[in-house]
């Protein structure tokens, strides 16, 4: 399989879905096969890839309690040209009933691990909480992306969530690893923007992505009309901020590869 990368912080409104649902439609417009997992109950990449959450019959809810197959439930987005497995309100009861599926924490990896070789990139939107669903999103990728604003509270909540993925590696998921931290909704005008940004490069290093998303009208816009950014206004700097972002992912696992083959 291609890389799977989760899309996590369990602090709301950081742009944790924006960034899963402009990612997956720019990864899809450099020619990659990708594929859009919605882990959040609100169904929101759902809905901002397109597909109407009321109307679905089956969602991963179904896939996580092994009632159907993974690719039983895949739908296209009709513009953003990259495939959705959806969610919406019922998978708030997953992670009750996750309680007798034994092995619950890999549900989605097992999920995963049937459309093997398919996808060259799979983006997992998870919810915000460290819930038994983004538990199932670490275990089942390789690497997680951390939006985060540049604010005070964001760097505490940050703390918490590189915890939780050290312990979901010793226990769950070796291969785990922190794959970038993306600043979002960045305001260089801000001296505190500044600030923030110079503490995580001294914590993380090249972890943190030289590409900025900057606040945009256009970016806030899309969702309400179920489209991506790039299908929305591909000339707004939202736009231009997520093809940027998505260079930026090719690269490094261009990168890693051919350091991995000359070793």
């Amino acid at each position: 399989m291609g890389k799977i990368y989760a899309v996590a912080n369990q602090k709301g409104g950081v742009g944790k879905t924006t960034t899963s649902v402009n990612l997956a439609a720019s990864l899809s417009a450099t020619k990659r096969k990708v594929l859009l997992v919605d882990l959040d109950p609100q169904g929101n990449a759902t809905m901002g890839s397109g597909i109407d959450k009321n109307e679905l019959e089956q969602t991963i809810y179904d896939v996580l309690l092994g009632k159907v197959n993974i690719s039983d439930v895949i739908k296209p987005s009709p513009e953003g040209r990259y495939d959705v497995v959806p969610a919406n309100g019922d998978l708030t009861a997953a992670e009750v009933e996750l309680l007798s599926v034994q092995d619950k924490e890999r549900s989605l990896r097992r999920a995963l691990q049937t459309i093997d070789n398919i996808y060259d990139y799979v983006i997992i939107d998870c919810p915000p909480s460290l819930n038994m669903l983004t538990v199932n999103a670490l275990a089942a990728c390789n690497g997680v992306i951390i939006p985060m604003q540049c604010e005070y509270y964001a760097l505490e909540g940050l703390s918490a969530l590189v915890n939780t993925i050290n312990t979901i590696q010793s226990v769950l998921n070796p291969d785990l690893k922190i794959e970038g931290i993306l600043r979002t909704m960045f305001d260089p005008r801000n001296s505190l923007t500044g600030d923030v940004s110079a503490q995580l490069a001294t914590h993380f290093g090249d972890r943190v992505y030289r590409t900025c998303v900057p606040r945009n009208v256009r970016l806030a816009e899309a969702p309400s009309y179920g489209l991506p950014v790039l299908a929305y206004d591909k000339q707004s700097k939202g736009a231009l901020a997520y093809l940027a972002l998505a260079g930026e992912i090719i690269r490094r696992n261009d990168t890693t590869e051919a350091l991995a083959t000359a070793s």
